[in-house]
């Protein structure tokens, strides 16, 4: 997975790249340092 640390707090959907099931990304950004990271399945 990339992150994008030009994005200070973002908040997107990515598929699991081993079962395929939806994923809730949120990182968070500080000075380009990633201080913050929430993952949450999202598979219904």
């Amino acid at each position: 997975m990339i992150l994008d640390s030009s994005v200070r707090q973002q908040t997107y959907i990515e598929d699991c790249e081993v079962c395929c099931n939806p994923i809730e990304i949120a990182p968070q950004f500080e000075d380009s340092t990633l201080i913050a990271f929430h993952a949450q399945s999202i598979e219904q």
